[in-house]
């Protein structure tokens, strides 16, 4: 059996002995990068289950990783940074990746971040009962994995669609936050909620006329979310 290869990208050697040690002796394969273009460059010729990078790097920044990433790869991505503001990592979710952790971090707490991540792409992979399902001018197809908005192909990122998934299988169903964070992030998510609202936001700016008063993704205060079936 493959193991799980992931990249790390961080310009403190520290921090990426680190990373690799604790990450290898667990199983994992590992590849580094000391800059954003060595993240590009390795992203581009091998294949990646995983990267894990930092956002304050020479040559080309996290940032920018993570958007030229998301151009043409769905490798989920962890971010690293030293900087906890909310609108850091509401930037870095826009941009496409998966997590966030904020140093300084266990080394449990990575791991369990690393699993968690694994786990869902493998689980994004097995397709659902229901092969696919209409309502209004959205069309969801499971099995191909494609969103259709009014005729038009809407890209999603791998943690967006397995939010949107979540709640379209269950529609006309209030899901409380604990069990879209347990179901979509898993149980080492439980406190975060403002993964939850970034992730809605975004996935309301793609498929709602108006994402700001939605008619499909609809919030109930102090609950959850619910997915509305206009059929």
């Amino acid at each position: 059996m493959r193991r799980p290869r992931i990249l790390i990208a961080d310009d403190d050697p520290t921090i990426l002995r680190f990373l690799k040690t604790n990450l290898e002796v667990r199983g994992y394969e590992t590849l580094t990068a000391v800059d954003g273009a060595e993240v590009l460059n390795i992203a581009e010729r091998e294949p990646l289950d995983l990267v894990i990078l930092d956002i304050m790097m020479p040559e080309i920044d996290g940032f920018e990783v993570c958007r030229l990433l998301r151009e043409w790869s769905q490798v989920p991505i962890i971010v690293l940074s030293a900087r906890s503001d909310l609108s850091d990592k509401v930037k870095c979710f826009n941009l496409g990746a998966d997590d966030y952790i904020t140093k300084p971090f266990g080394v449990s707490e990575l791991i369990a971040r690393v699993r968690a991540v694994l786990r869902r792409t493998q689980a994004v992979s097995t397709i659902p009962s229901r092969a696919s399902f209409t309502t209004g001018d959205l069309n969801f197809n499971f099995v191909e994995r494609r969103i259709i908005v009014s005729g038009n192909e809407v890209k999603l990122t791998p943690i967006e669609y397995s939010l949107l998934q979540e709640l379209v299988l269950s529609a006309g169903k209030v899901l409380t936050h604990a069990h879209i964070l347990n179901r979509v992030w898993g149980n080492e998510y439980g406190e975060e909620r403002e993964y939850l609202r970034v992730f809605v936001q975004r996935l309301r700016s793609k498929l709602e006329p108006d994402p700001s008063h939605p008619k499909y993704i609809i919030t109930v205060p102090g609950v959850g979310y619910q997915f509305k079936d206009m059929a």
